[in-house]
């Protein structure tokens, strides 16, 4: 009973039973929640000093009304039971190192590897709590980070495919013609190939389509700019998957920084001062090439549990399932 996520719509839609008389019935009489030790400061932490290992991950997820938790998590565990190691309301670094610190020492000195995301604060909390880890960041963020500056410029060309057929809107009316907006050889007009190579732009153009295919040769032709962005973002995706070493990688790496720069993207600048900044951390990842997978899918696991119970609102309960299932 304990490590089923009881949920009183379902069971009464399944059972037809009174499903929120039973789950009343399980918090107050079937489940040990009265008696649960943490219960008393549930909301703010919880820790799992046993299901501490060698490599962890670390975020952050909202739980209820926006609310933001850190979380620790044991890859090892698989997203099973002894995944969870802490869950600690809030993300300043500060406090949640205090909290994490009441781990045992030798044990968190025992931790080999973290991995985070490019949060100053994960990072913070991991050097203070975990000093003798290596700190790897997530490859699919900083891919993430390219890939948010290439639609950035997509966006700008969109917006201003949209005032120009607006423009050329507004003139036909007052010329008393009818408007027609040029089509090009795909059969889209500029607004509409901008809007939809949204999707493609995202892709590996080996995963494209053929109507992909064609958009984004008319795409390129329009915006080279563009067909630059995205030769960037496909190098830098390049780099993670075919290097094998630090070395390489640290190569190839400052190779499209430099790349970055004669571009002369301003989105595209930042990423590359941001790469440059966490680079230490950023070639760790070719170490083992870990992940920070773990922790977003455990994150996803919480939100599903959630959505299960229409959002949460004894954060106290919520966690004690929680932690039942996977610590």
């Amino acid at each position: 009973m304990d490590n089923y996520p009881i949920s009183g719509k379902s069971l009464e839609k399944f059972y037809h039973v009174n499903g929120d008389l039973l789950v009343q019935q399980y918090k107050k009489h079937l489940s040990d929640y009265s008696s649960w030790k943490p219960r008393s400061h549930a909301d703010k932490w919880l820790l799992f000093p046993g299901n501490l290992g060698p490599r962890l991950s670390i975020d952050e997820s909202s739980l209820s009304r926006g609310e933001l938790y850190t979380i620790v998590t044991n890859k090892d565990g698989h997203g099973g039971k002894g995944t969870l190691v802490a869950i600690i309301e809030g993300v300043k670094a500060v406090e949640v190192s205090r909290i994490l610190r009441k781990l045992p020492r030798q044990a968190r000195h025992r931790v080999l590897e973290i991995t985070l995301d490019m949060s100053s604060t994960m990072h913070a909390i991991a050097r203070e709590c975990f000093p003798n880890a290596e700190q790897v960041i997530d490859r699919f963020h900083v891919q993430k980070l390219a890939r948010d500056a290439l639609q950035e410029l997509r966006i700008e060309h969109r917006w201003e495919a949209i005032n120009e057929e607006t423009n050329e809107m507004e003139n036909a009316r007052l010329e008393g013609r009818k408007y027609r907006a040029r089509k090009f050889r795909n059969g889209e007009t500029r607004k509409e190939i901008l809007f939809r190579s949204r999707l493609l732009l995202f892709k590996d153009p080996a995963a494209w389509n053929v109507k992909q295919r064609k958009r984004a040769s008319v795409l390129f032709e329009l915006y080279p700019d563009i067909q630059k962005a995205f030769a960037l973002v496909q190098r830098l995706r390049r780099i993670y998957s075919s290097c094998k070493s630090v070395a390489g990688a640290r190569l190839k790496l400052a190779l499209w920084y430099n790349q970055v720069n004669e571009a002369g993207f301003h989105s595209f600048n930042s990423v590359a001062a941001s790469v440059f900044a966490h680079s230490t951390r950023i070639l760790n990842f070719f170490n083992n090439r870990s992940t920070n997978a773990s922790a977003e899918a455990f994150n996803a696991k919480l939100k599903d549990f959630r959505a299960q119970f229409r959002g949460v609102l004894d954060i106290k309960f919520f966690l004690f399932r929680v932690a039942k299932i996977f610590a």
